[in-house]
């Protein structure tokens, strides 16, 4: 009597298995690194505000981004027709500590592989991080550039707190 009852449980299991092998598996979207909704909804799960700041411009959409640490901006650049595929993200922001020179602005840019300070028209440190996007890229791959940025700001930040103290700490 066993043997009739364990062939009914197989015979169920193996049913049960190739129905749900029939079934078309689940869809999911891979979120497209190059539209700039992606990388706002990375932020928003970060815990930070980002919105398109104003009409995308050909070839451009800007972005405003509000964090519990600070504002700062992206620029979606060689973008399409649309605003929905673009070539490369540029995150930037000016800091309001003035009293760095040129001179130590250039020693900062020196030390930092992807991290580029500038002084603006109105003489304040400002910074920027570039990235080139592709449709290689996912959400994932957004948040470690998210992550760089973070560092970024870190590094230039102390930097503009003291430059000269920051330039001679890495000297040693």
């Amino acid at each position: 009597m066993r043997r009739p009852a364990l062939i009914l449980v197989l015979a169920a299991l193996m049913t049960s298995q190739a129905l749900a092998a029939s079934k078309p598996a689940p869809t999911t979207t891979v979120a497209d690194a190059r539209d700039p909704a992606t990388l706002i909804a990375v932020l928003a799960g970060l815990g930070a505000k980002a919105e398109i700041a104003k009409p995308p411009t050909p070839g451009k959409v800007q972005v405003d981004v509000q964090t519990p640490g600070g504002g700062f901006g992206l620029q979606f650049v060689e973008c399409d027709a649309t605003g929905k595929v673009c070539r490369g993200v540029v995150f930037s922001t000016a800091f309001d500590r003035k009293g760095a020179t040129l001179t130590q602005v250039n020693a900062f840019n020196r030390r930092s592989a992807v991290c580029r300070g500038y002084l603006g028209d109105d003489f304040r440190p400002s910074l920027v991080y570039s990235a080139l996007l592709s449709p290689r890229l996912n959400a994932e791959d957004l948040k470690q550039h998210v992550g760089v940025w973070q560092g970024c700001l870190g590094d230039f930040s102390a930097f503009t707190t003291d430059p000269t103290a920051y330039l001679l700490a890495g000297e040693r």
